[in-house]
């Protein structure tokens, strides 16, 4: 896993969190839903990154 992924990840569950969390004071539940399926996205790519990487190593 590269960097450049690590950081684009982390960016965007950080971007879900902050939606997640407007929605949330807002009242608004599509901006809420919103923000966190873009938060557990991330948290999938992160997680297949690591799968793959593990997979590279042995």
């Amino acid at each position: 896993m590269g960097l450049g992924d690590r950081i684009h990840n982390a960016a965007e569950r950080l971007h879900g969190k902050g939606k997640k969390a407007a929605g949330e004071i807002s009242g608004n539940d599509r901006m809420r839903a919103e923000g966190k399926g873009r938060a557990v996205r991330a948290d999938l790519k992160q997680a297949g990154e690591k799968i793959k990487h593990a997979f590279r190593r042995h």
